[in-house]
């Protein structure tokens, strides 16, 4: 199966960022890439942490959703929507920041609120996902299968939550062939700790990792780190984009997946 992880660097316009989007994933798609994973935020960076509440939908309705269903349908792929914001219901102060899923045929496969909130304070640099969030409260995993038939097992996390392994262990039950990972990580948590934590994640858990960010300077003074990477089981990147708009692609290697899980079963080892 041929991947690909969109990166942008959203705006405060929802209809511009839209726009963008449909044009990478396109490329994506012309690529011959048959999954392909928005990042975080796609469709807003705002002003303030509320602007999200003022374009948060209702689940199942709404027009960033259908955009993203169309753009599956369009061009006949697994598309993992980044996030969007999702309303609370009897709470208009907070939302979700969700990844949905959708399959070729434009169907909602899979919805995934995240778990963990970011929270980060550096005297110059101060964000509070609570703020305006709810967390989610459950892991979640979805069968896909390729153009040829070949079924993959994916896990979904968002931003913050590759902080926390137990989260991908549980993930592994039954193992995942993929783990993506939708960003928009601030740029000196990026710089520091991106390529690390994404690097362990697949190595520990013997499987690829796709992972799509936020990556330049936004509109809004924010800079978000980038650097859009795909990694194999055995830890190593295949392909990386630092800064901008584009596309990162590869493929999901059976020979690789079994020969890592079979010379070092380390999966078959855990005991706790």
């Amino acid at each position: 199966m041929k991947l690909a992880a969109v990166q942008m660097v959203s705006t405060p316009d929802l209809a511009t960022n839209l726009a963008s989007a449909a044009r990478l994933v396109g490329q994506a798609a012309a690529r011959g890439a048959e999954l392909v994973v928005l990042p975080e935020y796609f469709c807003l960076m705002g002003q303030r942490d509320g602007d999200k509440l003022a374009i948060a939908e209702t689940p199942g309705d709404g027009p960033i959703q259908q955009a993203l269903a169309d753009l599956a349908r369009e061009h006949g792929i697994w598309l993992i929507g980044g996030t969007l914001p999702l309303r609370v219901a009897g709470d208009p102060a907070h939302a979700t920041n969700t990844c949905l899923v959708f399959d070729p045929q434009g169907r909602q496969a899979a919805r995934y609120d995240k778990v963990h909130l970011f929270r980060y304070d550096d005297g110059e640099r101060r964000y509070d996902e609570a703020a305006t969030l709810v967390a989610g409260d459950r892991p979640v995993a979805l069968d896909t299968c390729s153009r040829a038939g070949v079924a993959r097992r994916v896990g979904l996390s968002i931003c913050y939550d590759l902080r926390f392994p137990e989260l991908y262990r549980s993930l592994m039950d039954p193992p995942c062939d993929l783990l993506v990972v939708p960003a928009a990580f601030t740029y000196p948590t990026g710089e520091a700790h991106w390529e690390l934590l994404l690097r362990a994640r697949a190595v520990e858990n013997q499987c690829y990792v796709l992972a799509s960010a936020q990556g330049g300077h936004h509109l809004n003074g924010r800079r978000t780190w980038g650097h859009s990477l795909l990694i194999d089981p055995w830890g190593r990147v295949l392909d990386q984009l630092a800064e901008g708009e584009g596309v990162v692609c590869g493929d999901i290697d059976d020979a690789v997946l079994t020969q890592v899980r079979t010379q070092l079963p380390a999966l078959q080892h855990r005991r706790l």
